[in-house]
């Protein structure tokens, strides 16, 4: 598996190239060492659109989408992010937004490299503290952090080279047009002789802050932007030494766990064995708190032992009669309806279920706090850290200046650590112990308590005649996505320009994510939401995945009706010429078409958000299998074998980066296709760990992997992050209909099957013995 090597991009006409050579303010701030900071962020471009027989007019989405609204959202606060070089020669940059995995500190240090002519060893990237003052520019959502700090970062960068240049030219007494910078050194021209960034670091700072210009390097002049580079922590990872929030060391912060309702948002009533348990072995305090009872003690072990002996007497939750079933009924009852059918068409009509999905990190929730009676301290991984200090300084009674929120790197988020409520808990429990808290949830509160894609439903219908499609209609109708995480806050704030007109914050958010890249004549996408009793989030992609994959079916149907090649349908109907490219390379490097056994089959599929497009060529057995070794039956079904994945992101970064973010974004559509879904029964759900929440493991991905990162088409990034998990989730959807003869209309695939594992007890929801529990948990 690999990218395909791309030429650099050859330089063009400013929209071509993106930023073009405009030029750019910047400022030169007051400091003891340069440090230098950008004065705005760039918007991204509405794409364009091609013409067909019945054209679709321009969805929201299309004009104005979710990362131009964070984009915009970033720009006036984009000058409080800054550069700093020292006197060692090294470039040091905080970067205010959460690394949980994608790559970003790599990224972003590629983009400080790359304007200051510094070798990328010499740029340290840290994870900046919740800075209030940044507003918007603190929360990592929607595949945005590499758009919205492309050009601030460059442009600060810039400005710091450009005061260096002056700085030497004033040393050795020489016009600076006479200097060259190259990794971190200055030579002259005419003399020979040269000074390092380190030695003109303090030379080059300023006593005040001032304005300057600078002029960005051209495309084709890309040393570092564009390269496929390792990341930077892949030596820590891999040798252990990286820092999660579980590794921080704060003095006296012992163990803690909750015991928590056996229910969904289920209450404490009474404990009938308080003093009992505070006297077992290792254990310091017991107290209530908001979501349960907690335990605090001198190991994870025996947090678990106390927590499994509570006797707990639970009141309702919220949803305590809730099964699939019956969520399934509400949501049918709420779907929005359809406009009438004109008799004269033809048409393909569609429902199709996608039941609750686990949005559980490979880290489980955690973090550490130590909360004094008039100030508090907090350490986790979050992605709205400006939210999580505010939220919790109310609830604490503090001013939210005497709460430090530090924001700490994260074993995966998946939109999960958007939320803070790990945090917000730590600090509960540290409040009501008078001690500081090292917090960690057992792995089953995480499936069982934690965050969840919703439950959702599609009826869809598309109508056709004389070879055109001419009415695409799509009704999508979920539990309640959760937004108050501060994106809630964005929508209100960037209201007057948004194209939706006055929607909740759900619909706005499906407004500004959905669009088909067909032209599907006269087209409606419409959201509904039910029930609010459940903890959910806008796991990777938001609603994205379901949606899509319900239209890639839809329009493998009607190529099917109409005597068509599923693939050359789509390159038909497609209004993007990117998007064709990325499903002809895809078709072709995957060799669509080819001859298949029978139970075998392949299904392609088109995913364009975020300015940037990924097509995904799957191919499936459903033929009965055995492994040879003993697995859940989850794993005797249909096995994805081959995968080829042709994306768009623009100009690449760092293409090792976007390989990698493809390949986490495949293996997440094979499994909420085929096998990882969660089972609602009597207000709780079954699954309580990995072993019977059927993720794709190493030995169940597909043999054969393939990423085409195409060459740049634009002079900027696309959103990247979770792009591939709709495509994939839609190719693999379709390769199973064909192998299949019949079209899946319910998610994942095996969920109405035998459950296949049997479930954790409810209370407590942790296994029996601690050393079940600690290799589960951790």
């Amino acid at each position: 598996m690999g990218a395909h090597d791309h030429p650099q991009p050859q330089d063009a006409d400013p929209a071509a190239d993106g930023i073009g050579r405009r030029r750019f303010l910047g400022y030169v701030l007051a400091a003891s060492t340069l440090t230098v900071a950008a004065e705005l962020g760039e918007a991204a471009l509405a794409p364009g659109r091609a013409a067909a027989v019945v054209p679709s007019a321009p969805g929201p989405a299309e004009l104005y989408d979710l990362n131009d609204m964070l984009t915009h959202a970033t720009l006036p606060t984009a000058n409080l992010i800054t550069v700093r070089v020292d006197t060692d020669g090294t470039a040091s940059f905080a970067l205010p937004r959460a690394e949980v995995g994608q790559g970003i500190t790599t990224s972003s240090a590629m983009l400080v490299a790359e304007e200051l002519d510094l070798p990328l060893d010499k740029v340290h990237v840290t994870l900046a503290d919740a800075r209030p003052e940044l507003l918007f520019n603190q929360l990592t959502g929607g595949s945005n952090t590499t758009i919205s700090t492309f050009t601030p970062i460059r442009v600060a960068a810039a400005v710091a080279r450009g005061r260096l240049l002056q700085a030497a030219a004033l040393e050795l007494g020489e016009a600076a047009d006479t200097l060259t910078a190259k990794l971190g050194v200055i030579t002259s021209s005419l003399t020979g002789k040269s000074l390092t960034y380190g030695e003109l670091a303090a030379k080059a700072a300023a006593v005040t802050t001032s304005q300057v210009s600078v002029t960005l390097k051209k495309s084709s002049e890309f040393k570092v932007i564009g390269t496929a580079q390792r990341r930077v922590d892949a030596l820590e990872a891999v040798t252990g030494r990286k820092k999660f929030a579980m590794d921080v060391h704060v003095p006296g912060a012992l163990p803690a766990m909750v015991c928590r309702p056996p229910t969904i948002n289920g209450t404490v009533r009474t404990v009938d064995n308080l003093d009992e348990v505070r006297a077992m072995p290792g254990i310091t305090d017991v107290v209530r708190i908001s979501t349960g009872v907690a335990v605090r003690g001198r190991t994870f072990g025996q947090c678990i032992d106390a927590v499994r002996a509570l006797k707990v007497a639970w009141g309702p939750g919220t949803v305590d009669d809730a099964s699939d079933d019956t969520i399934r009924d509400e949501l049918r009852g709420a779907e929005l309806p359809l406009p009438a059918l004109d008799l004269l068409t033809k048409s393909v009509d569609a429902r199709f279920t996608f039941h609750f999905a686990s949005n559980s990190a490979l880290e489980t929730n955690c973090a550490v706090a130590d909360v004094r009676e008039d100030s508090a301290e907090i350490w986790a991984s979050l992605k709205s850290p400006i939210t999580a200090q505010e939220q919790i300084a109310l609830t604490l009674g503090l001013p939210a200046s005497a709460v430090k929120v530090h924001v700490t790197q994260g074993g995966g988020s998946f939109g999960r650590k958007l939320f803070h409520d790990g945090a917000a808990e730590a600090a509960e429990i540290s409040k009501a112990t008078g001690k500081p808290v090292r917090l960690m949830w057992h792995r089953t509160d995480d499936f069982r308590q934690g965050r969840t894609h919703p439950m959702s439903t599609s009826r869809v219908r598309a109508t056709y005649a004389l070879g055109q499609v001419l009415t695409y209609d799509q009704r999508h109708t979920s539990v309640a996505t959760d937004f108050g995480h501060g994106v809630g806050e964005i929508i209100t704030s960037e209201a007057a320009r948004l194209p939706v007109g006055d929607l909740t914050f759900s619909e706005t958010i499906f407004t500004l994510t959905q669009q088909t890249p067909y032209n599907f004549g006269v087209v409606t996408q419409l959201l509904s939401e039910t029930d609010k009793g459940f903890h959910t989030g806008s796991m990777r992609n938001i609603y994205s995945p379901n949606v899509r994959c319900a239209q890639e079916l839809i329009v493998d149907e009607l190529a099917k009706r109409m005597g068509k090649d599923p693939c050359q349908f789509r390159r038909t109907f497609l209004k993007d010429e990117r998007a064709r490219a990325v499903l002809d390379k895809a078709a072709e490097v995957g060799s669509w078409g080819r001859s298949m056994a029978a139970g075998t089959a392949q299904g392609i599929a088109l995913h364009p958000e975020y300015h940037a497009y990924v097509a995904v060529l799957a191919e499936i057995d459903c033929r009965p299998r055995t492994t040879g070794r003993k697995v859940p039956d989850a794993y005797t079904g249909p096995r994805v074998t081959k995968v080829v994945c042709a994306v768009d992101a623009g100009l690449a970064v760092n293409p090792r980066g976007l390989e990698a973010q493809m390949m986490g974004g495949i293996m997440d559509g094979i499994a909420i296709t085929l096998s990882s879904g969660l089972h609602l029964a009597n207000g709780h759900f079954l699954e309580g760990s990995w072993d019977n929440y059927f993720y794709t493991r190493q030995w169940n991905t597909p043999p054969e992997l393939e990423i085409v990162v195409m060459p740049p088409t634009t002079g900027r990034p696309g959103g990247a992050g979770e792009l591939a998990v709709a495509g994939a989730m839609a190719a693999v959807a379709c390769a199973y209909g064909r192998a299949t003869g019949t079209m899946p209309t319910t998610f994942p695939i095996n969920h109405a099957g035998p459950l296949g594992f049997e479930p954790l007890p409810t209370t407590p929801p942790i296994p029996a013995s601690p050393t079940d529990g600690l290799s589960r948990a951790y």
